[in-house]
């Protein structure tokens, strides 16, 4: 049997839908087969063969200083919580955790590689580094064949963060490029994820996952484009991107760009997926042949 965390959540769902679902068991705070919140208990467990932790506190900017907590709260003692858990019906086989490259504090960069330092600073990236810390030397501890994977961002149907906010904008038609949207960012399949479990569960170890071709912005909004029946994304020139960006800083946190978004946007950020490839035959399909959005 495999134990899914997060199931109710963005990934936890694809990762559901693409499970045999008479073999999993999920875990969530409600709607659930097992409803606890890891954040604040040891929740009461049976044996599993495999243990897929996708739950976690999504990655966004917190406002204040309780905020930034509660990512170590969810990430760091939610893991904590859910291995003791483990300990009390007895150790899996195998244990997967879904990580992230924000690990690497990196706002920009080329086909980074798993050797790179872990760098992050901000609250999220921290608590994920711990997070694979704990998981890394209770999985020793206890000779758990361990997997880290450190994605990039997903796309599937109904996504949050920036990929919602592109498909809601163009949708709203108030998306645009900046410098023609030549960036690279690197991107996978939700359900081209799901595929790779059963392989790598096998072997553990540390993997990026991306599709390998990583996209532009200007190419990954025109093909969302084209799925919702709009025109084209408009582009505006650089010059005009830093001047709304200096407005940005000016305002603050409302601002819908800053200088530091800018430099986001603007700057290539991909992962080298070569060592999945060789280890685990992974070959996922190019998001822009195969993401369908729900319209």
């Amino acid at each position: 049997m495999i134990l899914l965390t997060g199931a109710t959540g963005f990934l936890g769902k694809a990762l559901l839908k693409g499970l045999s679902r008479d073999s999993v068991v999920t875990l969530s705070k409600k709607n659930a087969d097992i409803n606890a919140d890891l954040a604040s208990r040891v929740p009461l467990l049976q044996y599993f063969d495999m243990v897929i932790h996708a739950a976690g506190m999504a990655h966004v900017i917190p406002k204040l200083v309780k905020e930034g907590k509660l990512f170590f709260d969810v990430n760091v003692e939610g893991t904590q919580n859910l291995l003791r858990g483990l300990e009390n019906a007895g150790v899996p086989r195998s244990f997967i955790f879904i990580s992230s490259v924000a690990v690497y504090g990196l706002k920009k960069g080329s086909l980074i590689d798993e050797n790179c330092p872990l760098l992050a600073r901000d609250a999220y990236g921290l608590s994920k580094i711990e997070a694979e810390k704990v998981i890394l030397e209770w999985c020793n501890r206890n000779n758990v064949i361990c997997t880290i994977l450190r994605l990039p961002l997903i796309a599937g149907q109904d996504p949050p963060g920036n990929l919602g906010a592109m498909i809601r904008a163009i949708k709203g038609g108030y998306y645009f490029n900046i410098s023609n949207g030549k960036a690279r960012k690197s991107i996978v399949m939700a359900e081209d994820i799901v595929l790779i479990l059963p392989v790598v569960a096998r072997v553990g170890g540390v993997y990026h996952l991306t599709d390998g071709y990583h996209p532009s912005f200007a190419e990954l909004s025109s093909l969302i484009a084209k799925q919702l029946g709009k025109e084209r994304p408009y582009n505006i020139p650089s010059w005009v991107g830093k001047t709304i960006a200096k407005m940005g800083d000016l305002i603050g946190a409302k601002a819908p760009i800053n200088s530091d978004k800018l430099l986001k946007i603007t700057s290539d950020l991909t992962f080298d997926d070569s060592k999945a490839r060789k280890e685990l035959s992974w070959n996922p399909i190019p998001v822009l042949k195969g993401y369908k959005i729900w319209t």
